[in-house]
């Protein structure tokens, strides 16, 4: 019956039985049959039976969007497993964060890009979360927790969050020692994290600091480059500031207080299995990460 209720999803999209079995490379006399069939098992005409045009009856249209996604998911997993889709080539539809992906994680994409010349990549840089199916991507890399009980992850490492200041600001307002010395701070935050969950590794000690703004942003890199023209103190991610703490223009504030870990994943849309593509460029991604101490949830040592 499986194959019957795909062949009527195909009859349906084609609109006629001649065009399906032309596709299908089968005689019209199948298709027709099969139909038949179908339509005696579930007790009802699916398609009005017309010279001049085709059309769906009401109980058509309604097995049609019942089952066409289905039958899509079905075909699209089959083609998956096939000889042919495991070979590295074609298009890969990537989603990415704008940030780390110009910065760190610029060099993976110029590896696996020289990797693999015949994948055609197609990475799109975004710091919004973007619907995956709706967009047709076929793999996507985030940072931080995922609500959506529709996608699949795997965890590739993950990014610590600490307090930083540049030198010039500390020398002007002084060098906080204890989290309540915040409060007669100018704070530069930024949207996505609007209440600083702060912790000690090392003791499990935790606090929270609702931060009072004097500047907020919705963006990280340019958090980061208020933090270093020494308007501020702000929470950010190790990952994004990496030269900055090398070279001594920002330093570390309330050490060993230190804000969440944030996960990097590998995501992707469940009930879609991933490509040989896919695959590869998740493997890739997980081998560049793991090797990345900053990117393994690890503190800088300056």
């Amino acid at each position: 019956m499986l194959d019957d209720i795909a062949l009527f999803v195909h009859i349906a999209q084609h609109r006629g039985l001649s065009a399906t079995a032309e596709m299908l490379k089968v005689p019209a006399a199948t298709v027709t049959r099969r139909l038949q069939k179908l339509e005696t098992t579930l007790g009802c005409r699916l398609i009005h039976r017309s010279a001049r045009k085709f059309e769906l009856t009401a109980e058509g249209d309604a097995y049609y969007q019942a089952y066409a996604g289905l039958v899509k998911q079905f075909e699209e997993t089959a083609r998956d497993l096939s000889s042919d889709v495991h070979q590295l080539h074609g298009k890969l539809k990537v989603m990415a964060p704008t940030n780390i992906s110009i910065g760190l994680l610029q060099p993976m994409w110029s590896a696996f890009i020289g990797a693999y010349p015949d994948i055609q990549l197609e990475l799109m840089l975004n710091n919004q979360v973007e619907d995956l199916l709706s967009s047709q991507v076929d793999i996507a890399l985030r940072i931080g927790p995922q609500i959506d009980s529709q996608l699949y992850q795997k965890r590739l490492g993950s990014v610590a969050t600490i307090l930083l200041a540049a030198p010039d600001y500390l020398e002007q307002q002084g060098r906080p020692e204890v989290l309540e010395d915040l409060n007669h701070h100018r704070l530069i935050t930024v949207s996505n994290l609007p209440v600083w969950k702060l912790q000690k590794i090392k003791t499990k000690a935790s606090a929270t600091v609702n931060p009072i703004a004097a500047t907020s942003v919705n963006d990280i890199r340019l958090a980061s480059q208020l933090a270093r023209d020494g308007l501020g103190i702000s929470l950010l991610p190790v990952s994004e500031v990496k030269e900055e703490l090398q070279q001594g223009r920002l330093e570390q504030v309330l050490a060993p207080w230190c804000g969440p870990e944030r996960d990097i994943l590998a995501v992707w849309p469940s009930g879609r299995l991933l490509s040989a593509k896919a695959r590869c460029l998740r493997d890739f991604m997980q081998q560049h990460i793991q090797k990345e101490s900053i990117l393994q949830g690890r503190m800088m040592v300056i």
